[in-house]
């Protein structure tokens, strides 16, 4: 699958703003899910930030509208625009804002003011610690970034939103993993999670992105439908599940990496009893379309969920 990339080169573009663009969530090379970055972006106007966006061409980019609150460069105001509209939060853009500004003012914690409310993200070098003073290739390590997500929420899918979902992905309730009910979930963005019970089944099952945006149109579903697969855990236990999320949008229909799904994954799991915090798992994503990605996911007894990654420069 080609990365999409912005095809405008006009002289008013170049000077409105600077696009960053990253991958998030990566677990090999040309993996992850692409994401805008403009980290200059306080004199835009919502429709020049939504032309970039539909102009970048990825699911979002990430707009920093206030560099620093109360002097404070650790602490930014953040937009999110996908090609056709604002959406409130987006995990793996967060994820590519955190590196671009670790990269820039050094890791450690910011605090990131999106429309959801503050999200906390702590940034670091794997070699950082073990370095000695002075010593460069602490600064040449990859950035770590992980943001623990606002307050959750689970909540039961009508029965006729509930049917119609399975009617426009061709799946049954036989289909469902029995143990896994079939909900929605909050951490940022609703999304409402469907777990299949067999491996073929997930891959194969199929659907309509006119007919599936406009269900999540109508039901406010910002962020993606999560379809999952509960698969082999790691040898230390880990729960692993593997992951599809529909976000048909431009050219988009399948997200590679989902960091405000994965939250609500991890909020899905906690609520139906599916793990036992204080617990990680690990989310696989990507594979169907070409960019594997792999997403960490800590769940706390309560309160945010914490979600781990990467993010590189997009050559």
């Amino acid at each position: 699958m080609s990365t999409p990339r912005s095809t405008t080169s006009s002289a008013e573009f170049e000077r409105t703003a600077d696009v960053l663009r990253l991958s998030a969530f990566a677990s090999e090379p040309g993996g992850g899910n692409p994401a805008g970055v403009v980290l200059n972006a306080s004199m835009l106007s919502d429709t020049e930030m939504q032309r970039i966006a539909a102009e970048v061409g990825y699911a979002e980019t990430a707009f920093v509208v206030v560099p620093s609150i109360d002097a404070n460069e650790r602490h930014v105001r953040v937009r999110y625009f996908s090609p056709g509209v604002e959406v409130p939060f987006c995990g793996h853009a967060t994820i590519a804002t955190a590196v671009a500004l670790a990269e820039r003012r050094g890791p450690g914690q910011f605090t990131i003011e999106t429309l959801v409310g503050p999200v906390v993200i702590e940034t670091s070098r794997a070699d950082a610690q073990s370095a000695s003073p002075g010593d460069a290739s602490a600064d040449a390590s990859p950035v770590t970034a992980s943001f623990t997500s606002v307050e959750t929420d689970v909540r039961e899918l009508a029965p006729p939103v509930a049917d119609r979902l399975l009617s426009l992905l061709h799946l049954d309730p036989a289909d469902l993993d029995g143990d896994w009910p079939l909900r929605e979930a909050f951490a940022g963005n609703w999304h409402p999670i469907v777990a299949v019970r067999e491996q073929a089944t997930f891959d194969a099952f199929s659907f309509d992105p006119a007919a599936v945006r406009a269900l999540m149109d109508e039901q406010g579903w910002a962020g993606t439908v999560t379809v999952v697969r509960r698969q082999q855990p790691t040898a230390s236990g880990e729960l692993v599940v593997e992951a599809r999320n529909l976000f048909p949008v431009g050219n988009i229909t399948e997200d590679p990496a989902t960091g405000s799904a994965a939250a609500s994954l991890g909020a899905y799991l906690r609520q139906v009893g599916a793990i036992t915090p204080k617990a990680r798992f690990r989310v696989l994503q990507g594979r169907h379309v070409g960019r594997p990605s792999l997403i960490t996911v800590d769940v706390p007894v309560t309160g945010g969920i914490t979600v781990t990654g990467t993010a590189t420069p997009i050559e």
